[in-house]
């Protein structure tokens, strides 16, 4: 598999991006066993977690895998810290609760490092400057070899990333930035993905395939075992399932019909090679689809294709997103 920059750093990471959301909770030890190896085996690097995902499991169940499956020195492991189980307060971003997040993932996952530590979300009740030091702290301590972020729209991003770059000390540049990405969703278009560009940060798109309505499984009715028909994952599929939605699906499968490949490739193959873009990270339930997902790597789009998607997809943008002038 084709490796990649992770921003304007010298890390390389697979251009496809392995998730575990489900693992722990959907996904079992030996699925995820499954995946983790096909995934190494394609020569794929990056595995993406964070400490909520099944409430910790999803870090034990790797940690379990890490070495006796696959070797630790092969892998670029990214995980997050700041979502906290509370209605009131959904994100802390205070350097206390983050440093003790990073070490309790640490010992979940068995291993005195990540390479890559986000901050989950923006917390607007903490002062921007103490979550960054928190990065600072993690990576000069060597709990984390590299730092980034998650969820922060465009001026969030960059009044981040330019503290980093101006505030006076050893401050890390920020390498990358986690944010949902694709045909279905192109917000971070408009903001979050021309200042990363600028800035120099990976873009590391998450749900890359619609939350699995790209795939196109749910064009007519929504499958037995799919994340559309499961009791707490339904909410999570059901914005994508309206007529915009369905004239992008519809768009996809003409594509991919055309090239005589699925509409998972060429979804995934879209947001793959978008400018800016690092890796998609795809949250596959098991082997099979995994497989599927990583049989794109010989596939890159026609432009022709690729204009054709991008105009049945494209958002709205006004004032003063972009060129304004022209307006």
């Amino acid at each position: 598999m084709e490796q990649r920059h992770l921003g304007r750093t010298g890390l390389r990471v697979s251009r496809i991006g392995l998730g575990t959301l489900t693992w722990g909770r959907d996904t079992d030890e030996h699925d995820a066993a499954d995946m983790l190896k096909a995934f190494w085996e394609a020569g794929g690097t990056l595995v993406d977690t964070a400490d909520v995902y099944g409430d910790g499991e999803a870090e034990y169940l790797l940690g379990r895998l890490i070495d006796g499956l696959v070797p630790r020195r092969d892998l670029v492991i990214s995980t997050k810290a700041g979502s906290v189980p509370d209605p009131d307060r959904r994100f802390d971003g205070s350097r206390g609760h983050l440093l003790a997040a990073l070490d309790a993932s640490l010992g979940r996952l068995g291993t005195d490092h990540v390479d890559v530590w986000h901050v989950h979300a923006y917390d607007p009740f903490t002062p921007l400057e103490e979550t960054l030091q928190a990065l600072d702290l993690a990576v000069s301590s060597g709990r984390a070899r590299y730092a980034g972020v998650s969820n922060f729209c465009g001026w969030q991003l960059a009044k981040a990333a330019t503290w980093q770059l101006a505030a006076p000390g050893a401050r890390i540049r920020l390498a990358s930035t986690q944010m949902e990405y694709s045909l279905l969703q192109r917000g971070v278009e408009r903001e979050v993905l021309p200042a990363a560009i600028d800035l120099g940060i990976g873009m590391l798109p998450s749900s890359p395939l619609g939350r699995g309505v790209l795939t196109g499984k749910y064009r007519n009715a929504t499958p037995a075992d799919s994340r559309g028909a499961s009791e707490h994952l339904a909410p999570f599929v059901e914005p994508y399932l309206d007529d915009t939605a369905s004239r992008i699906v519809d768009a996809v499968t003409t594509a991919a019909d055309g090239l005589a490949v699925t509409p998972l490739q060429v979804a995934l193959a879209w947001v793959r090679d978008r400018p800016g873009v690092a890796a998609p990270i795809v949250g596959a339930r098991n082997a099979q689809q995994l497989t599927a997902a990583l049989s794109v790597e010989a596939l890159s789009l026609p432009d022709e294709i690729c204009r054709a998607l991008d105009d049945v997809s494209a958002p709205l943008h006004r004032y003063p997103d972009h060129d304004w002038s022209t307006l």
